[in-house]
């Protein structure tokens, strides 16, 4: 079987991964149709040895469509995508306008792979920083159930996609030549510097990004029980978030059993060499596929030896984004 593909944001940095992702894994495509808004209209693209057109998108768009991978923006998906399936199309969409819903699953394949046999046309791709934090705790928390997540994740400009790289790339170079430099993509210099997550803060002193791990991962892992915090802020990386996850279980676990655990699961690649201090790094991850785990050592706060510490970088565009909704596909 070969399924006439269309991708919904082709222009963009999850766009353009999605077109290497299909390429590299050979996927079984009999067609593949490129959309956009109207200002990438007509914009030629290298795939597979020739050049494909841009598109419009338009509600006709999908007439001629089995599967959509979509990463537009939150309303492009909600206005486009019910168009999509009520064309006969299934999408895997990687904004965050589906995500929550009940009737949509989110899934992540090395952990909730069963939920996808439950879509009525839509698939919800989880947000970067959930997949980077689910990908190597879900095989934990399998074999021990965990209690409590605290995360602090270290987020790349990738994240928001890829003018604000480019802006990173130009505050740097501003910086060092000591010329004034004012953000546009983000609210503030991203160049040898840290903040916030720039996303909207709650009432609750959460912003959107920390609320999104909370309650997407007790989706993804059917737990709404779990106990989930997270602070997610902004790092001067071009590429690759990186998280510092805490982990509570329920019955105590060691360092070695952690890590026999991680050596033999889905997407994880250990990265630990305490003699070298060699642990997960953003430019290590960068264009990889799977989420590289470290500094693994068992919490000396939690003296009833239920606590785990570990650090882990993954590749936001890749894995992260475009590589999961490929996935999806793959398993569709």
């Amino acid at each position: 079987m070969s399924y006439k593909t269309a991708i919904l944001g082709a222009t963009g940095a999850v766009g353009a991964e999605f077109l290497k992702i299909l390429q590299q894994r050979n996927f079984p495509l009999a067609s593949l149709k490129l959309l956009a808004s109207s200002r990438s209209e007509g914009k030629k693209i290298a795939f597979g040895g020739e050049e494909l057109t841009v598109e419009e998108v338009t509600e006709k768009s999908f007439d001629d469509v089995d599967l959509v991978l979509s990463s537009a923006g939150g309303s492009i998906s909600e206005k486009f995508a019910p168009i999509a399936v009520k064309a006969g199309c299934v999408v895997v969409d990687n904004t965050s306008a589906y995500r929550m819903d009940p009737s949509v699953p989110l899934v992540v394949p090395e952990v909730n792979p069963e939920d996808i046999k439950t879509h009525k046309g839509i698939i919800a791709n989880p947000n970067c920083s959930t997949i980077i934090m689910n990908v190597p705790v879900w095989p934990l928390h399998k074999v021990n159930p965990i209690r409590r997540i605290v995360v602090s994740t270290y987020q790349a400009a990738s994240g928001a996609g890829a003018a604000a790289m480019d802006e990173l790339a130009e505050g740097a170079r501003a910086f060092l030549e000591g010329r004034e430099f004012t953000p546009t993509v983000l609210p503030h210099p991203a160049a040898f510097n840290v903040f916030s997550h720039n996303s909207d803060v709650g009432p609750d002193g959460y912003n959107l990004e920390e609320t999104k791990m909370v309650h997407e991962t007790q989706k993804i892992f059917h737990a709404p029980e779990m106990l989930i915090t997270a602070t997610c802020v902004r790092v001067p990386v071009m590429r690759a978030h990186s998280e510092a996850i805490n982990l509570q279980f329920t019955n105590p676990i060691t360092e070695d059993e952690v890590r026999e655990i991680l050596s033999s699961a889905a997407g994880v690649r250990i990265v630990d060499d305490r003699e070298r201090s060699y642990f997960p790094m953003p430019l290590d991850a960068t264009d990889k596929d799977d989420i590289l785990v470290g500094r693994i050592r068992s919490d000396i706060s939690q003296p009833d030896g239920c606590g785990i510490e570990m650090f882990v970088s993954g590749d936001q565009i890749r894995k992260g984004a475009a590589l999961n909704a490929v996935q999806i596909a793959e398993m569709l």
